[in-house]
Formats: structure tokens, sequence, C-alpha cells
């Protein structure tokens, strides 16, 4: 807009992945928020993008799900300021944002450097779980953990990022960790090496995978990076499995010079951000530009 100043704009939008309305919208305003804060701004605006049966369902739960977003943008410090309705069979919610930054506070997913580690802020899981709740194998508070870290926003992770140098970030969606991680990768012309043990797991994600429970988002992850990723023998399957897994308002991955990993993971466990359960994940090295080797 300026030479001080950039506009960031992004939408998403999906289905309902839990029963309660409320919670659904929290979730998916946190997920449309996400891009905002993944590339260093912060969120000013917020249309609502909605698609309801209002005949069948009733003017009820799109109240809670209006609300639930409502509260999430308020939290962020953002404000909505319209939106736009469609009758639709099947409910979808989300939100158009608009969000600010200066040029010093912008990050992109193209900035890490050969020697940086990898951050991982949330835990990842977030897919079977709600794959569970779906095929009624879970009920919504034996997968809490996963809502909680849905919920959360990731506004914390954010502005420590800003304190640590970060040279690279992005933030964890629909194409997975090894997804986001390749994208990273490809844009910047490096090589990550990733540390499969190290990589934070919501409680049970596990013993989902274990049952079967997989979304096709995952096996559809899984096959297009299968000519991208190495992965050594090593690795137990079913965290091998979880590192395609599909989540929705995941973390950020942080790409930083290795003095500065330390201190962001202490202020991250630390500093008002009760979801997190960030740890050093990897490295980036010189190598096969995009390629992403994954190690036990």
């Amino acid at each position: 807009m300026r030479d001080d100043l950039l506009l960031i704009q992004t939408v998403d939008f999906f289905t309902p992945i839990v029963d309660d309305p409320y919670t659904y919208g929290a979730i998916a305003a946190a997920n449309a928020l996400s891009d905002v804060y993944a590339m260093g701004g912060h969120p000013l605006l917020a249309m609502n993008i909605v698609c309801y049966a209002m005949r069948e369902l009733g003017p009820g739960p799109l109240q809670a799900i209006l609300q639930g977003g409502y509260d999430k943008v308020v939290e962020a410090g953002a404000s909505i300021v319209g939106g736009h309705s469609i009758e639709d069979r099947e409910p979808k919610y989300g939100l158009a944002v608009t969000g600010l930054a200066t040029p010093g506070e912008l990050t992109t997913n193209a900035g890490a450097k050969p020697g940086d580690v990898l951050v991982l802020t949330k835990p990842i899981g977030t897919g079977v779980m709600t794959t569970a709740l779906k095929r009624q194998e879970a009920r919504e508070q034996d997968i809490a953990p996963a809502i909680n870290s849905m919920m959360a926003l990731n506004s914390p992770a954010a502005g420590a990022r800003q304190r640590f140098d970060a040279h690279a970030c992005t933030d964890i969606t629909g194409f997975g960790f090894l997804g986001h991680a390749f994208e990273m990768a490809g844009a910047s012309g490096v090589e990550l090496q990733i540390s499969a043990g190290q990589v934070p797991l919501l409680d049970g994600a596990s013993e989902c995978v274990a049952k079967k429970l997989i979304p096709g988002g995952l096996l559809r992850n899984k096959h297009y990076l299968r000519d991208r990723v190495v992965v050594d023998a090593g690795v137990r399957e079913e965290i091998c499995s979880l590192l395609y897994d599909p989540q929705t308002s995941g973390g950020l991955l942080i790409s930083l010079p290795p003095a500065r990993a330390d201190q962001l993971v202490a202020t991250l466990q630390t500093d008002g951000f009760p979801h997190c359960l960030a740890a050093v994940v990897g490295r980036v090295q010189a190598g096969v530009p995009g390629r992403i080797i994954v190690q036990p």
C-alpha cells in the first residue's frame, strides 16, 4: 500500500469437523486467521463466508457458528465487517481476512537458509482425530486436546517469532506437515532433514492411525509427495503417516538460526500459549532443492 505498509489477503472455509456449532465456528475462524500470522501480519478485518440450510437446520446452529467465529476474531483484535451467505444442504463456514504488515515484519516460506533449524509450534494429528469423531469411534470429549489446539490462535507464536530473527515461516494445514515443509524447501531452494521422533503429536493420534482411522487427505498428501520425501527405514509407520496428516488450524513451522531456536521454544512453552508443544523438529541444509529427508 505504501513503502512502509503491506496488505495481506487470505480466505479459508470448510465443512464441520466437530459436532458443536460454536466450536466449529471458532476453529474455522482460527484456521482462516492463521495465514496472516504465518506471514508476520496483524489481522484487521474479516468477512463471514456462510453456506447453510436454514429450513432444515433452523437459525440456532447458525447463530452459534457465527458467535464462535466472532469471538475468535475479537480475540485476534480484528473486526467482522460483513459477509455473504448462500443456501446449501451441507454447512460451510470460514472467513476472508485482511491483515497488515510492515516490510520488516513480513515473513514468507521462501527464506529458509542452510544451517537453520526448524521449530514446530503445535502438535499434529488433528486429521486422524477428527476422522475418529466422524466415524463415531470417538466423542468430542475424547479428542479435547485436538479441539483445544485447533481453537488456539497462532498469534503468540507469530509474535515470538518476530523477536528471534526467523528467516521463513508457514502454517501447517491441509497439505500436512510434510506438504508444507516441502513448499518451504522448494521456495527456499534448500533440503530439509526432519527428525520424526521430535515432532510433537496430539495424545491419541498414534492410536487413531493404528485403528486405520485415516482421512482421505492423508493418502492424497502421501501420494503427492511420493517422489519428494525420502523416509529412513527406522521411522515408525504410525509416525510417518502422521507427518502426512492434513491439519486444521495447525501450528507454525519456523526456520531460524540455531542460537535462537531454544529461546523461541522456551518462550512459547511459558509465554501464554497453553496448547503449545513447540519443539525443534529438523534442520535446513544445502542439498537437493525441495527434497525432504525423514529420519527417526
